[in-house]
């Protein structure tokens, strides 16, 4: 889907559980390269996020961003390091600070609808829909609301946290507009409510350094011809349950048994342990490097070294997957050919037999074999992964992401202006009937 811009001058209020800090944090960059893709269209864009140990209003890159107090300042770290969810899941005691939150916010929505925007636009409707729906009320009905979903707050409600079931069906069926990040997630919002749900590819604005670096082609590796080095496969992102990469493990310990082959597992978490022992149970150590976090540079290094990424998700024991799978948007920007998964979004990245491979998830085995047909085929590889950086470029770039929100943003100030018609028809009608 490529997007077309929305209305231009429209005055868009992002409401936001964390945004970055100051120029060059690493805190959601995908949603600055929307902000600032929605500026270069015309669109009047700024923020509200709750501060941060005890940070105030500022600008970021040009854009406005007003922040809400909710504690003292040593306290106020309940978003921004982690996300809130894994933030009261790790520590259950944050919770003391959801009181003040909720007010805070709501103090915030008060002054952003005396600032009569057209639309507020929230993100991670649970819980600042509340925030959205305050800013509607305290603007008496003026400003509209956009909702974006993106699965990990749905299942974390549904798993978690069931008695706010009720409150998520209100988000979804009280907005004007509603998006979800992938057609999964749209599947997972429309069971809260039978409303129309546009699919807009976010978290997924690529970071300009990636596509200034995209190539049409796989990008050489030094040793791949020669033989000097194994191939190489990469998994990048969270070690966590429903990344899956013990799946990965296991179908490298059996191609190993046949050919050379080495993994490299970027990144850290909570699943590192139970990951490292099925390295030992797999006697995989020899060929699996487990590099924990890494720098910028060294994680752009490891894109270029490697022959295939692989996102090898499954189902936690919650129920949670891949609402989208960003990563795979950045591997394939770096022109490596990628295979994920058959669940959550990442079919709407990975399009088997054009961008890439799908497996079934957690079969081992088949991702063995999968894997084995990407490194023996080099020209069907380079041919997806040409595919894959056009749909990159076509539907999942910051203009064409922001353009798609435009769309939505139309539709729900049209609604607005529809109501004010009919309410006018309806005047002009009842004063008819005053004169007879």
């Amino acid at each position: 889907m490529e997007g077309e811009a929305g209305t231009p001058g429209l005055r868009v209020v992002h409401i936001v559980t964390a945004f970055p800090r100051h120029e060059g944090d690493v805190i959601t960059p995908w949603l600055g390269e929307i902000l600032l893709a929605q500026r270069r269209q015309n669109v009047d864009v700024s923020v509200m996020a709750p501060a941060y140990a005890g940070s105030g209003d500022s600008t970021w890159c040009g854009i406005r961003v007003r922040r809400f107090r909710y504690a003292p300042k040593a306290w106020e770290t309940l978003t921004h390091d982690e996300t809130a969810p894994d933030r009261l899941r790790s520590r259950p005691w944050f919770a003391f600070l959801l009181p003040g939150f909720v007010l805070g916010g709501l103090v915030a929505a008060w002054r952003i609808a005396r600032l009569r925007p057209d639309l507020v636009h929230v993100h991670w409707p649970a819980p600042n829909g509340f925030f959205g729906a305050a800013a509607r009320l305290f603007s008496r009905g003026r400003v509209r609301v956009v909702s974006s979903y993106y699965s990990a707050e749905l299942r974390w409600i549904e798993h978690s946290i069931p008695v706010l079931v009720p409150f998520l069906r209100w988000t979804v069926r009280s907005a004007d507009a509603v998006t979800a990040n992938s057609t999964a997630t749209a599947s997972v919002v429309r069971r809260f409510g039978d409303v129309p749900v546009h699919v807009v590819p976010a978290p997924a604005g690529i970071p300009a350094r990636l596509l200034a670096s995209t190539t049409d082609t796989p990008i050489a590796r030094p040793g791949r011809d020669s033989g000097d080095a194994p191939p190489e496969v990469l998994f990048v992102g969270r070690l966590v349950e429903r990344k899956g990469v013990e799946v990965l493990v296991q179908a490298v310990a059996r191609l190993a048994r046949q050919r050379p082959i080495a993994l490299t597992v970027v990144g850290d978490g909570e699943w590192r342990s139970r990951i490292s022992d099925v390295v030992s149970e797999t006697d995989a150590s020899r060929f699996v490097n487990m590099t924990g976090r890494v720098s910028e540079d060294e994680l752009i290094e490891a894109y270029r070294r490697a022959d295939v990424f692989v996102l090898p998700a499954v189902f936690d024991s919650k129920g949670d997957t891949e609402g989208l799978g960003v990563v795979l948007i950045e591997a394939l920007s770096m022109g490596l050919p990628v295979v994920g998964a058959n669940v959550g979004g990442i079919p709407d990245i990975v399009v088997d037999g054009k961008t890439g491979w799908l497996f079934p998830a957690g079969d081992d085995k088949e991702l063995a074999r999968v894997l084995a047909h990407v490194l023996d085929d080099r020209v069907e590889a380079r041919k997806r992964v040409r595919a894959g950086i056009r749909r990159v470029r076509e539907r999942f770039a910051p203009e064409s992401v922001a353009g798609a929100y435009g769309a939505c943003y139309d539709a729900a100030v049209s609604e607005r202006a529809n109501d004010r018609r009919e309410k006018s028809h309806l005047t002009s009608t009842d004063g008819v009937k005053t004169q007879d």
